[in-house]
């Protein structure tokens, strides 16, 4: 696991921040998304929830990620944030993982959005590095 500091969990665990994940496939294939699931856990793992979609095919082929986050808008060269590097450790598509961020999802988004939630996917944080190095 990468070392990071509160900032950082402020940052992704917010009410109504959205980060975006990059993907890729197996090939190489890129794929962009942007989600506000996203969740760094007392252990220092980061948790997503994924519908069926290509982001979630991706990682079943390349565990590889990485989740860009900022810590305010509007968004300029001294805006802070971080890129977020990840592994999938597992994907899961039942579950208590699963079932506690639909419950998340339902409380603030509706019950709609929770159950167009498939998986949860659990990552090692393996690299941080801030926007602007």
């Amino acid at each position: 696991m990468a070392a990071f500091d509160q900032h950082i969990v402020e940052a992704v665990n917010r009410p109504g921040k959205i980060g975006v994940l990059a993907t890729s496939d197996i090939k190489g294939q890129p794929n962009l998304a942007y989600f506000g699931s996203a969740r760094v856990l007392p252990e220092g793992d980061f948790l997503l929830a994924l519908g069926d979609n290509r982001t979630l095919a991706n990682l079943e082929q390349n565990p590889n990620a990485v989740f860009m986050v900022l810590m305010e808008s509007p968004v300029t060269f001294k805006t802070p944030g971080w890129r977020l590097y990840l592994k999938v450790r597992m994907i899961q598509r039942h579950g208590e993982a699963l079932e506690s961020i639909r419950k998340v999802i339902a409380d603030k988004a509706g019950p709609k959005f929770a159950e167009a939630m498939k998986a949860s996917v659990l990552f090692d944080i393996t690299e941080i590095r801030p926007l602007i190095d």
